[in-house]
């Protein structure tokens, strides 16, 4: 298997053109130049592709790739299509209309005539009727107020598929700083069976020149065999974490993905939340949804006070009709007919509905007052919450490298002294143990650390990864 590595910081979009990666997997090595003369076709070799990708690459894929956010875009262009519809009612209605009518029987009317009784047939045998009826909203106060709401809605649409932006981007974040720890735990754990197999080489070199038992060729050995349970378990975690990410990113699960850093090389950009004050809330999602649902509210109050307005509407009608006896296609003359008029509507008594529906927009909008009150007080106390944690993680950072250092020089002095036969190899393995522990729960708190703040991130609705994906893709 042949692999490539790419990277994708280099080519930084568009998107490397992600929809055409499936006919990069295959290609044919070693192609004879003449294929007639050879019986057997010649072997293909795969080759796999290694993407190189920063944090930002994902995000920027993702937001470009994944079905949740297309399906939020396409709500917003439907809001956008339902205000035009509303607005469509302020324009003049037009319709053309035909009707054709053929009479059976003539009505017959009797009349007094001289002091005679006489009867007399009334109509035509064939009646057409054609023409134009136009019609216009004068004074429409609930139609104003509908259209107004209708561009209400599109904001809540519009901060509903932010809300997903911003849902997606902490998923990836996630997912990512997760890959990140699979990638360390497993270079942790390979360095571990690393030195224990040289251990074990060690110990089978010392049994050969007879200063070492056979029990201790043994029990190293089997030290080997113990960890690479552990090293397999770790080659899992990452294939895991990997395959999350490219479900997130909507990309070929066949391509491999490579990040572009370590979590230790992470720690140097990482305290912006613990040395700064970052207690805005005005951006967080749920804050803004429920002001845009609370202004919606209010708009309904003024609807339906408007009910009880009067409404005038102008109607324009123009028409021919034509009466003919016979045939219904000869000696047809059509005379025209036109009329303007205006209707005004005054609504004096609905038997309570419209104050009834009134009093219930208005509880509304209390409630929603309510919510908000109640959604800020919650939002606070996350928010201090996650703070707190985030400087906590950061002094934990710090006191877990500490640690992993004065661990990796223990171990280094006890690797030395086992290695000259000063130290048991009881002493090295309980070294070698607290200083893989140490080691990962370094990591662990660099990781811990990134997704509290990924996580405030979201929750203080932060949109500085949206504005870089949108910059760079203009």
């Amino acid at each position: 298997m042949v692999h490539r590595l790419i990277s994708v910081s280099a080519l930084c979009m568009p998107l490397l053109a992600f929809a055409g990666y499936q006919n990069i997997g295959v290609v044919n090595m070693n192609m004879p130049e003449d294929s007639t003369a050879v019986a057997v076709p010649a072997p293909t070799v795969k080759e796999e592709v290694y993407l190189i990708l920063s944090r930002e690459d994902c995000i920027k894929i993702a937001l470009d790739k994944s079905p949740t956010i297309k399906i939020a875009d396409r709500e917003v262009q439907r809001m956008e299509y339902a205000r035009k519809e509303a607005q469509g009612g302020l324009f003049p209605t037009i319709d053309f209309q035909a009707a054709y009518q053929r009479s059976i029987e003539l009505q017959t009317i009797r009349m007094n005539m001289g002091g005679q009784s006489q009867s007399l047939k009334m109509g035509s045998d064939n009646s057409w009727n054609l023409g134009f009826n136009a019609s216009m909203p004068l004074v429409a106060p609930t139609l104003w107020k509908a259209i107004s709401i209708s561009k209400t809605q599109i904001l809540a649409q519009m901060e509903s598929a932010r809300a997903s932006r911003l849902d997606l981007i902490n998923e990836i974040n996630k997912s990512y700083y997760s890959l990140l720890l699979a990638h360390a735990s497993r270079e942790v754990i390979k360095k571990n069976y690393d030195r224990a197999k040289l251990n074990a080489d060690i110990y089978k070199k010392q049994f050969e020149a007879g200063t070492a038992s056979e029990y201790d060729v043994l029990r190293s050995s089997v030290q080997v065999t113990n960890i690479e349970p552990e090293l397999l378990q770790a080659d899992i975690s990452v294939r895991q974490c990997e395959l999350a990410l490219k479900v997130l990113m909507g990309i070929d699960y066949e391509v491999t993905i490579q990040p572009d850093t370590t979590l230790a090389a992470m720690q140097q950009e990482m305290y912006g939340y613990a040395l700064g004050d970052e207690g805005n809330l005005a951006g967080n999602s749920s804050l803004r949804s429920l002001d845009i649902q609370t202004e919606i509210a209010r708009k309904n109050v003024d609807l339906k006070k408007f009910a009880w307005i009067p409404t005038l509407g102008a109607s324009f009608n123009l028409s021919w009709l034509s009466l003919s006896n016979g045939n219904a296609l000869k000696n047809q003359e059509f005379n025209p007919y036109s009329n303007v008029a205006l209707a005004l509507s005054v609504p004096i008594f609905s038997g309570g509905s419209k104050y009834y529906g009134l009093k219930q927009a208005e509880v509304q909008v209390n409630e929603l007052k309510l919510q908000r009150e109640n959604l800020l007080m919650s939002l606070k106390m996350q928010r201090d919450l996650a703070l707190d944690n985030i400087r906590r993680e950061a002094a934990q950072i710090e006191s877990s490298r500490q640690g992993m250092l004065s661990a990796g020089k223990a171990y280094d002095i006890m690797q030395k002294s086992f290695e000259i036969g000063a130290a048991s190899f009881l002493d090295l393995r309980d070294s070698e143990l607290a200083n893989t522990s140490a080691q990962l729960a370094y990591f662990q708190s660099i990781y811990n650390y990134l997704v509290s703040s990924s996580e405030l991130d979201l929750l203080l609705g932060k949109e500085d990864e949206l504005y870089a994906a949108r910059k760079s893709q203009k």
